[in-house]
Order: structure tokens, then sequence, then C-alpha cells
């Protein structure tokens, strides 16, 4: 039973609407780690560990990827020693601090990255297949209207 099942006629429009939202969140993050597992041989935590150093072509201190993944330290650095090991990424030490290290993706992890990348891109485009371009401009729209309100919250 996925998270919208919970849901009756009864409940307010917003919170079926919030369901919704989480069970569709659920089922397209389902289908993106089975597809990374069975395409690539990797994991989401894997993927989105080296979609944040794609980003920063200088690295990160992995107290950065901690904050920027939303994960505590330890499950970074499990994530890191394994793409370490496969020679996907490197550690580097930083001069002025001995107990820091910057994390930066080798040339053949930049490689692997990419071709993810692309794939992952075209299984989100194929997620909202079953919507028009200008449903999903409306849908962008409207959500970012409920984050600016969220964030005007904070």
């Amino acid at each position: 039973m996925d998270m919208e099942a919970r849901a009756h006629s009864e409940h307010p429009e917003a919170l079926r609407l919030w369901l919704r939202m989480l069970t569709c969140t659920q089922l397209i993050e389902k289908q993106v780690r089975n597809q990374l597992r069975e395409q690539f041989d990797t994991t989401l935590p894997r993927f989105d560990l080296m979609a944040q150093l794609e980003r920063a072509p200088g690295g990160l201190l992995m107290r950065e990827l901690s904050q920027r993944m939303m994960v505590t330290g330890g499950n970074v650095t499990g994530v890191t020693d394994q793409l370490v090991s496969e020679g996907l990424v490197e550690r580097r030490e930083v001069a002025d601090d001995r107990r820091a290290y910057l994390v930066c993706l080798t040339t053949k992890g930049r490689r692997e990255f990419n071709a993810m990348a692309r794939q992952h891109e075209a299984w989100i485009v194929e997620a909202f297949a079953g919507l028009s371009r200008s449903e999903i401009v409306a849908l962008h729209t409207l959500l970012g209207r409920v984050k600016a309100h969220q964030l005007e919250n904070v």
C-alpha cells in the first residue's frame, strides 16, 4: 500500500495532495534506484555523491559533502571509501588542516558519472512523459510557490 492509499475523501485536499506527491516521489526514486543498479551496478547514494563532486570541479571537503547530501559524515565516508577503492574519486590532503580531506572525481569517475547522468536525465524525462510540456511547466511553477511559502516560514 502506498502513502496515498492511506488518504480518504474526507481528508483535506492538501493532505491528499501531499500524499500523492510523496507516492510519486517514491515510485520515481524506486525506478531510478533499480535502473542505476541494473545498468551501472551502482546505488543512488553513490550517484548523488558523484553528482555533488561533478558540480564542484575543485572538490569538496567531507563535511561539505555531508551537508550537501543531508546525510551523516559516516554515510559519506562509507560511500567515499567505496568510490576511492574503485578509482572513481580521490582524497587529497588539505594543506592547512591535516584532519580534513578534499574529495574529487577522478578522470575515470567523471567519465562514468557523465554516462550515468545522461541516462538518469532520460529516466526522469520518461517519468514525466504522461504530462504535456505546458503541464510540466505549470506543475513546476505551482511547486515553486509551495517552496517559496515554506522558505518564508523557516
